[in-house]
């Protein structure tokens, strides 16, 4: 079983014994970051650590399963950035600065209405990035619906010199996510610093970050899909 075989088969595990447990919201578990029961617990418990009260910039996904962390940034005027769905368009951030947006901006369809998109040329440094997540173990490495949407943007952070070494990775999820052994990695994928669950806070130990975008990996299809990411290749092509 090859490394993208293997995660497949972690990742249909896991949406399934959620979806059998009936730890999800609808439409359920498979195909999708899983909007967990307990998300807001989680994000409870994150948002009670040091390392988030010290964090004055945030960067996060735009999934269901994290709302409560986005809302949560926006209640305490942190400057947070939300991945737009996809990385759709060239600017592939939501600017979502809460002097200027209500808390409802948290949404992916409220962002959409009412956020400026930005580019990693015209952001500031981010202290903490939260991901969304199929599945992690207790080292940290995580995989998420196999689209490589969350690697992608880690990346483009990356090369514009955007995460340092003190940038927290979190991730919050259920306690079904976390699996037992080890998902198996490669040279794109990031881990996680911490991994929260309703009821656990999970360390895991420091690992070397992907630099930038790990372009061998990406497809000439995935390139051009991604506004963000063919602009930057033709800029390396030329």
């Amino acid at each position: 079983m090859n490394v993208a075989q293997a995660k497949r088969a972690v990742r249909e595990r896991v949406w399934t014994a959620l979806d059998h447990a009936g730890a999800v919201v609808p439409p359920g578990a498979a195909g999708h970051i899983p909007g967990f029961i307990g998300a807001d617990h989680a994000a409870q418990r994150l948002t009670a650590l040091d390392v988030w009260k010290a964090a004055k910039v945030v960067k996060a996904n735009p999934d269901k399963a994290q709302l409560p962390v986005r809302e949560a940034a926006l209640r305490e005027h942190k400057l947070l950035y939300m991945a737009v769905p996809k990385i759709a368009t060239l600017k592939p951030f939501y600017l979502l600065d809460s002097a200027k947006v209500d808390v409802e901006a948290a949404a992916s369809k409220r962002a959409a209405d009412v956020a400026p998109t930005v580019g990693p040329d015209t952001m500031q440094p981010v202290d903490m990035v939260v991901c969304g997540t199929v599945a992690v173990d207790r080292r940290g490495v995580r995989i998420g619906k196999g689209a490589g949407y969350s690697d992608i943007e880690m990346g483009l952070l990356a090369e514009a010199g955007l995460l340092g070494p003190k940038t927290v990775i979190v991730t919050t999820v259920h306690e079904l996510q976390v699996v037992d052994g080890e998902i198996p990695e490669t040279e794109h994928d990031f881990r996680v610093d911490l991994v929260i669950t309703p009821h656990e806070i999970i360390e895991c130990p420091s690992a070397p970050r992907p630099p930038g975008i790990i372009w061998k990996h990406l497809s000439q299809e995935k390139i051009s899909a991604i506004p963000a990411l063919s602009s930057r290749y033709a800029t390396r092509v030329q």
